[in-house]
């Protein structure tokens, strides 16, 4: 089973990277073959440079998170990014803003900070490495790719596609009218349109990456989706401790079955409903929405 390695700690939070990390580094090498050692070695040290970049665009989460007195329990860098695993998700729109939207503003204040040294890093030449070079354009030239870097991660953080940061400031802004419930499954639809059309950019770009990360966000959304569900399954079950059966022959178990086992007991979805719907040995006992 593939696991994460430990590497620190900032802030009291622990990093890790995870196993599938480093096919980062050797997916680079292997598409740029015959470059030398020189400019791998710039590639890497630019890679370096950019996971540093996303530790702290998650650092912004974690620290904004924990004004509002959530905890994080670590981040781990994947291939695609970094992940801010929190204690628990705010339940409050203002909050979830806040939260999503402090690793953008990490983000942007390096693309700032970095926009005169890639300015004068233009100027000496370093528009792309060469080792044969100075130093100071080979900088240059660091800076420009790390300038870059960010404005894309930027760019991309914000598009409206759940679960990255733009897709949460949207679910956060719904659930006012929604709740949070029915906002995240209409986050989730918009984000599978986004996901897809990242996905097509695998044939402009003739790489896979754009079709691993659409996956990764159709992944990671329907993960939370399913969560979200679970918890709020959890309340219902909780407020409602009697069961209503004089409101069973509202569902037809018989055209959208709770599960596959018949002899099935427990809390489940109707997505056809929309219902919580409690269920004893296959058959629905009583439902709430």
């Amino acid at each position: 089973m593939l696991r994460s390695f430990k590497i620190g700690k900032l802030f009291g939070i622990p990093l890790y990277i995870h196993t599938t990390f480093f096919l980062l580094p050797a997916w680079v090498l292997l598409s740029n073959p015959g470059i030398g050692s020189m400019n791998a070695l710039f590639l890497m040290l630019v890679l370096v440079g950019l996971f540093t970049c996303v530790i702290l665009h998650e650092l912004g989460h974690a620290l904004m998170a924990r004004f509002f007195g959530i905890g994080t329990e670590s981040i781990t860098l994947y291939p695609i990014g970094g992940v801010a695993r929190l204690q628990r998700m705010s339940e409050k729109p203002f909050e979830e803003i806040c939260i999503a939207l402090a690793g953008p503003a990490v983000t942007l204040a390096l693309v700032i900070l970095f926009t005169p040294l890639a300015f004068a890093g233009a100027l000496f030449g370093g528009l792309s490495f060469d080792p044969g070079t100075s130093l100071g354009a080979g900088v240059g030239a660091f800076f420009i790719q790390l300038w870059v870097a960010n404005a894309l991660l930027l760019g991309f953080n914000l598009l409206p596609c759940f679960p990255m940061d733009g897709g949460r400031v949207f679910r956060a802004v719904l659930s006012h009218w929604k709740g949070q419930l029915r906002a995240t499954e209409i986050a989730v639809k918009v984000g599978l349109v986004v996901a897809f059309f990242i996905a097509c950019l695998s044939v402009w770009m003739l790489s896979p990456m754009p079709i691993v990360v659409a996956v990764f966000v159709l992944m990671a959304g329907q993960m939370e989706l399913m969560a979200l569900r679970q918890r709020e399954a959890r309340r219902q079950a909780a407020r409602f401790a009697q069961p209503l059966y004089e409101a069973v022959e509202v569902i037809d178990p018989t055209q959208e079955p709770a599960q596959p086992n018949e002899a099935f007991s427990g809390v489940a979805w109707d997505s056809r409903h929309r219902v919580w719907v409690q269920w004893h040995n296959g058959r629905p006992v009583a439902y709430w929405g």
